[in-house]
């Protein structure tokens, strides 16, 4: 009990020590700026879910050049896009998303190949989803967080459909942004956006508030990629057989930092349900046996979103029914 005081109170000591000079002054100027930059915004809500959708269709034009290259181990950046088949440059007029797979009907304009309908499948999806983030957070300093959260989790959804991997280019600074969020968002959307920490500062009311968020984050971390990592080192003792890959658990420890321990958890219970039923469909339509290989990842990532824009609704009417 000791050894873990004594960091606290230090981190404690040095927290009130630096934030009479510098974080108290720029902290309370933040506070009285974000409010007038909302109040100079003030857009109704559906034009900001349209303009927001409309820039997910472009964020998934570019999701799709990480989904495709980042397996391969190749630049996102350089060369263009092209042609798969005839290695055509794509045009700027045959890159505008949706659109231009629906112009072409799906085919390259130079070569005429056919053109995965992954493509504007993740266009779609992404701007959907973006748009319904901007539903669930307004016009705010928090929304810009989500969306890359929301962005990260598509690509890792499809790479993970299609490679079977979860990369660590992507997992390793998506947890570093779940960390820095968690430091910084308390003190621009308020504690009570993520859905731990008001619990948690009630628990800690003697510690700043991004010290009680970040040890939100470790608990949520743990509850991910520690649940996840145990379930799994179990089950290879019990059964010997592997029962997910490590990415799992380095994208749960990146979902964890994020969401908290209360969503971390109905991730992990939203995944495990859809994958069971996923694989079921899967087992009873090609006759697969039980020791088929599903990537858990599309689930979780699945579980993830769901969590961050529901999640807190999800658990307050699960609670309801033992009232």
């Amino acid at each position: 009990m000791l050894s873990i005081s004594r960091p606290l109170a230090f981190a404690v000591l040095i927290h009130q020590q630096f934030s009479r000079q510098r974080i108290a002054p720029a902290l309370q100027c933040l506070r009285m700026i974000v409010p007038a930059i909302d109040r100079a915004f003030d857009v109704p809500l559906p034009i900001v879910c349209a303009f927001v959708g409309a820039i997910g269709a472009v964020i998934g034009s570019f999701l799709n050049v990480v989904i495709h290259r980042v397996p391969l181990e190749q630049s996102i950046v350089f060369p263009n896009s092209a042609c798969p088949k005839c290695h055509t440059a794509i045009k700027p007029y045959d890159n505008v998303p949706i659109i231009s797979y629906l112009i072409l009907r799906g085919r390259c304009r130079n070569c005429g190949v056919h053109i995965s309908a992954r493509y504007p499948a993740v266009e779609a999806l992404t701007a959907i989803l973006f748009a319904a983030v901007a539903w669930h957070d307004g016009l705010s300093v928090a929304l810009g967080f989500d969306l890359i959260f929301v962005a990260s989790m598509v690509a890792l959804i499809f790479i993970d459909a299609e490679h079977m991997i979860l990369p660590n280019v992507i997992t390793y600074p998506g947890f570093f942004f779940a960390v820095i969020t968690r430091i910084m968002l308390p003190y621009f959307a308020g504690p009570a956006h993520f859905d731990d920490l008001p619990q948690l500062l009630s628990l800690m009311p003697s510690l700043p508030v991004w010290l009680v968020s970040l040890i939100g984050a470790a608990l949520g971390a743990l509850a991910g990629g520690g649940t996840l990592w145990f379930m799994g080192f179990m089950w290879e003792k019990l059964r010997g057989v592997e029962a997910m890959g490590f990415g799992d658990v380095k994208m749960m420890f990146m979902v964890g930092a994020f969401l908290g321990w209360r969503l971390t958890i109905l991730t992990i219970l939203l995944g495990a349900l859809t994958g069971s039923i996923a694989g079921i469909v899967v087992m009873y339509r090609r006759g697969r046996n039980m020791q088929m290989m599903l990537p858990f990842g599309i689930f979780l990532g699945i579980g993830s979103i769901v969590s961050l824009l529901f999640g807190s609704r999800i658990i307050t009417w699960y609670a309801s029914l033992f009232r």
